[in-house]
């Protein structure tokens, strides 16, 4: 028979993750920590619960980005649809823009797993720096058009994952990866802040795939902040007005 160890409702009661939602979780835990029992089943540590916070503030909002574009111009043109609006942002969540996070998780598992077996950290982020030039690909995690040449950010989380001590080998090869990016690419490339994102959660033991839920909850806090402005302060006509006024019309040949 399928099963769920998430939760299940009684009639008297809610369990979530084995535990008793109102006699033991409600009042007694915090969002961010109960988002980690959420998602993983056991209660974080100090440093997970840190640095789960540090994440979610970090990635959480960044100017007009094309998910909060997407939604306030879905709730302009739906102001009933505030769920459907908050669905348009989180839609945009691809290898472009958040879901990078999880190809830099990706990425440092790959490399770790040859440093694993032998291999130099530096000498792994060269060859895998080189490989990904070769092919035409962009290296995850490198590259801003806005933030450069470094991404504050990215610094901060780096800064503050090496007061704490919990810098391991994900957030090594991370570094390694910036040098061997700027030699690969002939030009300094800024790290953005998806790879520190990626590298701190596997060094506190996230796995890879759990990396992504990060950033789409942290943004689906930011779009319901635009989306409340939106309300108030409309703007997503005038940026659906703005985008066909820049766009030349040109019959086909």
């Amino acid at each position: 028979m399928p099963v769920s160890h998430v939760s299940q409702a009684y009639p008297d009661r809610v369990e979530v993750r084995g535990r008793d939602l109102t006699g033991e979780l409600m009042g007694s835990m915090s969002f961010t920590e109960y988002f980690h029992l959420l998602l993983t089943g056991r209660e974080p540590t100090d440093d997970q619960r840190f640095f789960l916070d540090l994440l979610l503030v970090a990635i959480a909002e960044h100017g007009m980005m094309p998910t909060n574009v997407a939604a306030r111009m879905t709730l302009a043109a739906d102001p009933g649809s505030l769920q459907g609006a908050v669905a348009a942002g989180i839609l945009g969540c691809g290898p472009v823009i958040l879901g990078t996070v999880e190809a830099c998780a990706l990425l440092l598992e790959a490399a770790q797993e040859r440093v694993s077996a032998g291999a130099d950290s530096a000498n792994v982020a060269e060859e895998m720096s080189r490989e990904a030039h070769a092919a035409g690909d962009r290296l995850p995690g490198f590259g801003h058009p806005v933030h450069r040449p470094r991404d504050p950010r990215a610094e901060r989380i780096l800064e503050l994952a090496d007061a704490r001590a919990i810098s391991g080998p994900h957030v090594l090869l991370a570094r390694e990866f910036r040098d061997a990016a700027a030699e690969a690419w002939g030009k300094p490339l800024t790290m953005n802040v998806s790879m520190p994102i990626a590298a701190v959660m596997l060094d506190l033991g996230f796995p890879s795939a759990a990396v992504k839920s990060v950033p789409i909850l942290a943004r689906t806090a930011g779009l319901l902040a635009h989306l409340a402005e939106e309300r108030e302060q409309p703007l997503g006509l005038l940026m659906a007005a703005e985008a066909e006024e820049a766009v030349e019309d040109e019959p086909p040949p």
